[in-house]
């Protein structure tokens, strides 16, 4: 099939590489006009803007946008929409709120052009390994674009999942999941690296090992492996953890739906934690206690 790819990152360019490789047709672009021409030696059809984009595609047009979530994505629809058509499809790949989605889904249902969202996990190694799709729109529209999904997907690893802001909201969940994951493996980690009584416990060994029967072994373990494999305490690494914006509103969703999620919640706040050179709060416990009952405090 012939599609378009806006936004040319880690993921838009290795997912425009897959489904080159997999005999598509996949018109690039992107603001810098260096990476623009990696993918046009690839086989990409190398475009200069949005509108040469467009032109450069056959109705019903196909645009895939994978830029940063929020006003990247409603000013890069902003502009394509007097370019495009009846009929013609936008795809947004990012981590946008699925609110956004439903908003932007109705605004271009009203010109007639479909959107459909997908959220895309997989990161760098979807390239090779392939990419979990969850994919929200309209039917008829999913069923267009159905294989190109299916060319960036390992087997199984797409279904359409409901209306438009479905696939985002999916991966959104799916993201709010992987915040307790990740802190699940951060803490027993860290309590591993921490014993005194076995301070010399290699983690890189641990990991492996769970890799093997265990009921904790997970892609996400088998990357510690590897982690722990280059550096084994971890010492050039500040630990800095950021987030992009699904944890916060998979917690929002949990308190708007009044079901708890403790964990997910705590794991979001563990990341602020992380940002903190010297925490605050932290201080007004220590003072009060010192206040209180003459505990001793650190001085800084």
């Amino acid at each position: 099939m012939q599609l378009a790819m806006i936004g040319l990152g880690k993921m838009g360019g290795n997912m425009s590489e897959r489904l080159l490789r997999g005999g598509h047709s996949v018109v690039v672009y992107d603001r810098g006009a260096d990476v623009v021409q990696k993918y046009a030696k690839l086989g990409g059809t190398p475009a200069t803007s949005l509108s040469d984009v467009v032109k450069k595609l056959s109705s019903p047009r196909i645009v895939w946008i994978m830029v940063p979530a929020g006003d990247p994505v409603d000013q890069t629809i902003a502009d394509l929409r007097p370019l495009l058509a009846e009929g013609d499809v936008i795809i947004d790949g990012g981590n946008s709120n699925f609110h956004d989605t439903q908003r932007r889904a109705e605004a271009l249902r009203q010109q007639g052009i479909q959107f459909i969202d997908c959220g895309t996990s997989g990161g760098i190694w979807g390239l090779e390994n392939g990419y979990c799709l969850m994919i929200g729109g309209d039917k008829r529209a999913v069923l267009l674009c159905e294989p190109i999904f299916k060319t960036l997907a390992p087997p199984q690893g797409c279904a359409h999942v409901g209306p438009s802001g479905a696939g985002h909201y999916v991966k959104m969940i799916h993201n709010g999941i992987e915040y307790g994951m990740l802190q699940a493996y951060a803490e027993g980690y860290e309590i591993l690296h921490a014993s005194k009584d076995y301070p010399d416990v290699d983690l890189r060994q641990v990991a492996e090992l769970w890799q093997h029967g265990s009921v904790v072994r997970s892609w996400l373990n088998e990357l510690a492996v590897s982690a722990f494999g280059r550096d084994a305490k971890l010492d050039a690494i500040r630990g800095w953890v950021a987030d992009s914006g699904e944890g916060r509103w998979t917690v929002q969703e949990a308190i708007d739906l009044d079901v708890p999620a403790p964990i997910i919640t705590l794991s979001l706040q563990a990341r602020f934690r992380s940002r903190q050179e010297d925490s605050f709060g932290a201080k007004v416990i220590a003072a009060l206690r010192n206040e209180f009952g003459g505990h001793a405090v650190h001085k800084a």
